[in-house]
């Protein structure tokens, strides 16, 4: 973990957060950028696939999702699950990690709804063959009448990939 805690004070996520910040702007805009970026837009799931490339790096990339994690931290969700799976097919082997990051459990203010905040945030870091290959980052909310409505997910978005810079020690 001392690599991580050094790339963050180094601040080396600057080299990857405003560009996947602008390719998933330059997605939903139908324009070229220099990352690939994949749209998640179902009826209760929101989201962006950041897609590996190797200009990156496969421990920064890793240090990435831990930056989201953290950053989804920092907004009051708590980890809820985390887990590893392998699942080997006929041709290459895929890993999946997971984590489900849940809003704190608390009502919207002034109300007796529920407040989900942007739903509960699902991480998926999928490798092929020990390779790097994507980060999805997505949100899946509950449309229930018991529940305040979800926040947009390009809010959370901005907050994990813009936020307001600490300064350095």
């Amino acid at each position: 973990m001392d690599a991580y805690h050094t790339w963050l004070s180094n601040q080396t996520y600057l080299n990857w957060t405003e560009p996947f910040f602008t390719a998933y702007h330059y997605k939903k805009a139908d324009l070229p950028a220099r990352y690939r970026v994949q749209v998640i837009a179902e009826e209760h799931l929101r989201g962006a696939i950041f897609f590996y490339d190797p200009s990156i790096g496969a421990e920064n990339f890793g240090f990435f999702l831990e930056l989201l994690k953290d950053r989804v931290q920092q907004q009051g969700y708590t980890l809820h699950s985390g887990n590893k799976l392998q699942v080997r097919h006929e041709r290459y082997t895929e890993e999946i990690e997971k984590l489900v990051l849940t809003p704190p459990a608390s009502d919207l203010p002034g109300t007796s709804l529920c407040n989900q905040l942007y739903g509960n945030v699902l991480l998926d870091y999928i490798k092929v063959n020990n390779r790097p290959g994507f980060i999805r980052f997505a949100v899946n909310s509950y449309q229930d009448a018991f529940f305040s409505k979800p926040l947009p997910f390009e809010e959370l978005l901005e907050k994990t990939l813009q936020p307001h810079e600490q300064p350095r020690r």
